[in-house]
């Protein structure tokens, strides 16, 4: 929808404003529907997705901008190292890298959202979604990727880090490479993150190390290639000591048949 069309409220604003309550008896089970089918959609479109990473940033990023320009040599070189991108689609940080992922040869992938601006999705898409549900879209960035690479931005970009970073902290998500970029704008939050949350006991000081700094798009990259392949060491030590356990057990049950 464009224009006079746009309507004024959002579809996540109409399910989750308590001032509009009369109407949750004969809406809200219909809205349910609405939410499990944006989850069929994404997981159904998003299924045979390549290894992927996860790109966020501002939306209002001009393209002479240092963090436009970084984006823009993400995406490419997250593209040659064989990863499918993934923005939220619009413009800004998220239409450089899927530029510059496009013009690499590589996937990339655009999950919208609906805004009461019109925002839309950059032409430098591949496959895209359209949310309604921020929650649905949110479930989406972390399942299909292995890694976030964070860039300057707002309240969603930070809101997407702090995500990111809490489903690390928990458990939730494991060996998962959070990377933020541009070291001059994060400098002050990192400061803050040690200097006051760390220390006031918050957070582990250990937490801090589950943020990767940098402003070299190479290294950037190598985080995220060597954590996927710790990663699969690790499951397939897991699966070697899990076969050798099985081979143990049964030669003691074999062994044991023929002593009876």
């Amino acid at each position: 929808m464009r224009r006079s069309a746009i309507p004024t409220s959002t579809a996540d604003q109409r399910l989750l404003d308590s001032r509009g309550r009369e109407d949750w008896k004969t809406k809200d089970a219909w809205r349910a529907l609405r939410i499990l089918s944006e989850f069929v959609e994404g997981f159904d479109t998003l299924a045979d997705l390549p290894p992927a990473v996860s790109v966020f940033g501002s939306a209002r990023s001009k393209p002479e901008s240092p963090e436009w320009r970084m984006a823009e040599e993400l995406g490419g070189a997250l593209a040659r190292a064989g990863y499918a991108v993934i923005t939220g689609g619009g413009p800004g940080v998220m239409e450089a890298a899927n530029r510059g992922a496009t013009e690499a040869g590589g996937l990339s992938v655009g999950l919208g959202i609906e805004l009461p601006f019109e925002q839309g999705i950059n032409e430098w898409v591949d496959l895209a979604i359209d949310f309604r549900y921020f929650f649905a879209r949110k479930t989406m960035f972390v399942k299909y990727a292995q890694a976030f690479v964070v860039l300057p931005g707002g309240f969603g970009t930070m809101d997407e880090l702090f995500e990111a970073l809490t489903l690390v902290q928990t458990g939730k998500v494991t060996r998962f490479p959070v990377v933020l970029m541009g070291t001059d704008y994060w400098r002050g939050l990192l400061d803050w993150l040690r200097d006051t949350m760390a220390v006031d006991g918050k957070i582990g000081h250990a937490d801090l190390d589950l943020i990767c700094l940098t402003d070299d798009v190479t290294a950037a990259v190598r985080h995220i290639v060597d954590a996927d392949a710790a990663l699969t060491a690790e499951r397939e030590a897991v699966q070697e000591t899990a076969e050798a356990q099985t081979e143990a057990a049964r030669r003691g049950a074999s062994e044991a048949g023929r002593r009876f």
